[in-house]
């Protein structure tokens, strides 16, 4: 399985920006996906994940990010809003079997794509 980020880039605090992650070489209907991010000199971290409907969300992101997935195109995607200077990483889709929070299950991940949010 082979994911692909995109839609990274540089906005201003306050902005949007909406990330996409395309999956080829395997079964997408039914597999767990997720967006974790990680800033320089810091773990890796749970943003996001959705199966099929819905969302898990970090504390630091809800009310502000919306997972979504669209099967027909393979593809998930991480709509961010009203931006903020701490939401700077670089952003890494994944996917696996199960939602979970911790990165360890996800067994396969994407490039990233870096986001940087200005002040």
């Amino acid at each position: 399985v082979q994911l692909v980020e995109s839609g990274g880039g540089l906005v201003q605090a306050g902005g949007s920006l909406r990330l996409s992650c395309a999956a080829s070489g395997g079964t997408f209907i039914g597999t767990a996906m997720a967006w974790f991010r990680q800033a320089p000199g810091k773990e890796r971290e749970f943003v996001a994940a959705i199966m099929y409907s819905g969302g898990s969300y970090a504390e630091s992101v809800k009310g502000r990010f919306t997972i979504s997935r669209d099967n027909a195109k393979n593809t998930v995607y991480l709509q961010m809003n009203s931006l903020k200077p701490e939401d700077t990483a670089v952003y890494y889709c994944a996917a696996g079997a199960v939602v979970t929070t911790v990165p360890g299950p996800y067994v396969y991940w994407g490039q990233g794509t870096q986001v940087t949010v200005s002040s």
